[in-house]
């Protein structure tokens, strides 16, 4: 019987894929850029955009509810049955600024194919996964008397990409209404022809270091020089200090907290392995003594599993044409720390502190000021909701997930995670390339695939549920 369903409503979104093709683009001509308030109008339609799709399909509570920064999308189909899962599913409508504007071949938000691919900002980064869900819910409901096989909750935001401010507040005012049995998250991709999927994302902290002088101004180096502390010495034996020789961070207590992949994770990571060397050596210029024994993914491990810190820029002193013999008053550098899951922040930001304010003598203060950040996120990695990703993969990419540890942050989850206390799931629909920069494009070959993705994800998942509870 699903089986049959499945294919009436795939047969359905066959049917109309130059109908869909049409909204996709109608959806991607709205500018809906939420970093520069000269677009509040456009994210507004564009949230009505949405509102009014959700209204067609039948969805209840379809509303653009307003926050201090752009609305978020809400709306709800609960009528599957209490004995039926309720899903959460979160995309984001707006997207990054277009600039360098001159880079583009064609206008941004003139969707244009060429060469299989449709180029638009926000084509994969995220209106893709707002759409395919809308299409997906279409071709289930054409096709099944108005019926979906799970509870859909809905929640898609106006402000990822400048950090999502008006999230939280939101979760908090409305976590009754936000409750499911889990979230899943459509921002996220694939490579053509390999389903990708990650399962935890590190967290990350932020921290600018400033030391000061003994002497609140510029010294004289032949005067001072040999006696006065040298505060871009400081900085230079601070950040000297932060490794061992094998680049793992020396701060001690760092990784009191760090629970190594269990055997059943590094096969996982061991499987992921060449995929993973493959992309990192694609973008960059790895030596192959990095990565180790091919049973043994070291470079893997280091770059997702594992803590980080990492200095993003310094500075101090002269830094005009020719020289100036001066030992500065000042010296200062930007940091930035990758964390795993089970690493508290707030404990990791005092061990930074403490290590900063040993080397406070002979006169040299410190202060550090830090930026916002976010915890670690442990994703389900082999839960029920997973098992029917990769069974929807199966069925129309034809072979399962590769299973991956995301080496960035993505602060949001954390938000989400903490504030729901809900599991979370990632189900990416974007296939393409050059998100945030000129020329974006999609891979078309795969977006009616992800399409029937999805509609085969969400008539799975009941099922999985069931066997899994």
């Amino acid at each position: 019987m699903t089986e049959d369903a499945i294919q009436q409503a795939v047969s359905y979104a066959e049917s109309r894929q130059d109908a869909h093709m049409d909204g996709f683009m109608e959806l991607l001509r709205i500018p809906s850029v939420s970093t520069d308030p000269a677009y509040k109008e456009d994210l507004e339609r564009c949230a009505g955009w949405i509102v009014t799709e959700l209204d067609k399909l039948g969805f209840e509570k379809a509303a653009a509810m307003p926050t201090e920064g752009h609305p978020i999308v809400y709306a709800e189909w609960l009528k599957a049955g209490d004995d039926k899962p309720t899903v959460l599913v979160y995309a984001h409508y707006d997207v990054q600024p277009v600039d360098p504007l001159e880079l583009w071949d064609t206008p941004p938000f003139e969707p244009t194919i060429r060469d299989g691919k449709l180029f638009a900002r926000g084509v994969i980064d995220d209106k893709c996964g707002v759409y395919i869900n809308l299409k997906a819910f279409e071709s289930i409901m054409a096709t099944s008397d108005g019926m979906l096989p799970v509870n859909i909750k809905i929640l898609f935001e106006g402000e990822e990409e400048s950090g999502s401010p008006s999230v939280e507040p939101f979760i908090m005012e409305h976590k009754e209404l936000l409750a499911a049995d889990f979230m899943l998250i459509c921002d996220a991709g694939s490579a053509p022809g390999e389903p990708r999927m990650f399962y935890t994302a590190r967290g990350i902290i932020g921290a600018n270091v400033t030391i000061t002088g003994p002497i609140d101004y510029d010294i004289h180096s032949g005067v001072g020089g040999g006696m006065v502390i040298n505060p871009l010495h400081v900085a230079g034996k601070m950040i000297a200090g932060l490794h061992h020789a094998d680049g793992s961070v020396a701060i001690p207590g760092w990784f009191d907290d760090v629970k190594l992949p269990d055997e059943a994770e590094r096969q996982v990571m061991i499987a992921s392995n060449d995929a993973f060397r493959a992309m990192v050596e694609e973008r960059y210029d790895v030596s192959d003594t990095t990565w180790g024994e091919e049973t043994e993914p070291v470079a893997y491990i280091r770059a997702t599993a594992l803590p980080t810190a990492e200095v993003n820029g310094m500075w101090g002193g002269y830094q005009g044409h020719g020289g100036k013999t001066i030992i500065p008053r000042q010296a200062a550098f930007k940091i930035t720390f990758r964390t795993v899951p089970d690493q508290d922040p707030e404990k990791l930001q005092q061990l930074f502190v403490d290590y900063i304010r040993g080397f406070e003598t002979n006169g040299i203060k410190t202060a550090v000021v830090f930026e916002q950040g976010s915890w670690a996120v442990q994703l389900m990695r082999d839960e029920p909701p997973v098992q029917a990703i990769h069974k929807a993969f199966e069925a129309t990419w034809g072979q399962r997930a590769t299973m991956y540890r995301q080496g960035g942050s993505v602060p949001i989850m954390s938000v989400f995670q903490r504030a729901l206390g809900m599991p979370i799931a990632t189900l990416g629909f974007a296939v393409g390339a050059q998100a945030h920069a000129p020329n974006e494009y999609y891979e078309l070959d795969w977006f009616f695939t992800n399409l029937k993705t999805a509609i085969h994800f969400y008539h799975y998942l009941p099922e999985e549920m069931a066997n899994g509870a």
